[in-house]
């Protein structure tokens, strides 16, 4: 396993073909810093355009917190200049991980509210354990999601869910938030991290090529009418279908052996 740090709060592990996104602010309960936020962004970057990273998982260094959201004390000190500032370099982080190519998971315990929550949200699958608190509680400090809660959150649970959890502010434990499907897979207390990068494991066994564009798929025709995600799937299809996988995939099948996946 090896890792690399960006900046001070962010960490890559590197297992195999799994990258590690670890959260690493223990001293604030990962609470997104401008400094945090462009660390997180860099390290986004540059998994993007590294083919060796077939999947991505977002774990946190503290043992009580996932994410607690924007670093409202950093943000109490603020001019109206300085928030003006900091905007695109706080959105640069949830899209940073929310445009990530390949399939990525969160392992969620504790508290993930606000703009941490909405770092799970960004991500295709969450895996929580029993301690985790959910909830975007922006209205009650007078702000509203800016991480992207407001659009994706609806795409989990239905408009008027979306509208009542955002509305009062309120935090889900556990139970509610896998009821609801705002957590996919709920596991034993303390094994979030290690269950998703098992998970993350069994899904970089396929093809890196493939994987990319089912992501691609997904994220671009959730909405359309079935026309035009059809569309969107064949495009997709196309970009797979003459590529060194594909043909990897159809000889290892045939000759009934693992595929040693190209990536290309």
């Amino acid at each position: 396993m090896s890792e690399e740090r960006y900046g001070e709060f962010v960490l890559v592990r590197r297992h195999g073909h799994v990258a590690e996104l670890v959260l690493d602010r223990p001293k604030a309960m990962n609470a997104v810093s401008t400094e945090m936020a462009r660390s997180l962004a860099g390290a986004c970057a540059a998994l993007a355009a590294d083919p060796e990273a077939r999947v991505v998982v977002v774990t946190s260094s503290h043992e009580r917190a996932f994410c607690v959201g924007a670093d409202l004390k950093e943000r109490n000190s603020f001019s109206d200049a300085d928030l003006v500032r900091q905007r695109p370099v706080a959105r640069g982080a949830y899209t940073g991980v929310l445009e990530l190519p390949m399939p990525t998971i969160a392992a969620v315990h504790g508290f993930a509210l606000g703009g941490g929550f909405e770092l799970a949200l960004s991500c295709d699958l969450i895996v929580a354990d029993p301690t985790a608190v959910v909830g975007l509680p922006e209205v009650s400090v007078g702000v509203i999601p800016g991480g992207g809660g407001t659009q994706l959150l609806p795409r989990r649970v239905g408009a008027a869910r979306a509208a009542e959890l955002i509305f009062t502010a309120r935090r889900l434990d556990a139970a509610e938030a896998a009821g609801l499907g705002l957590v996919d897979t709920l596991v034993e207390e303390g094994r979030d991290r290690e269950e998703a990068l098992a998970l993350a494991a069994r899904i970089a066994g396929n093809s890196p090529v493939g994987l990319r564009a089912a992501k691609r798929a997904l994220r671009l025709g959730h909405g359309l009418d079935l026309r035009a995600g059809l569309e969107v799937e064949d495009a997709a299809w196309r970009s797979v279908a003459f590529s060194g996988d594909r043909a990897e995939g159809v000889a290892a099948f045939n000759e009934k052996r693992r595929p040693q996946w190209p990536g290309e």
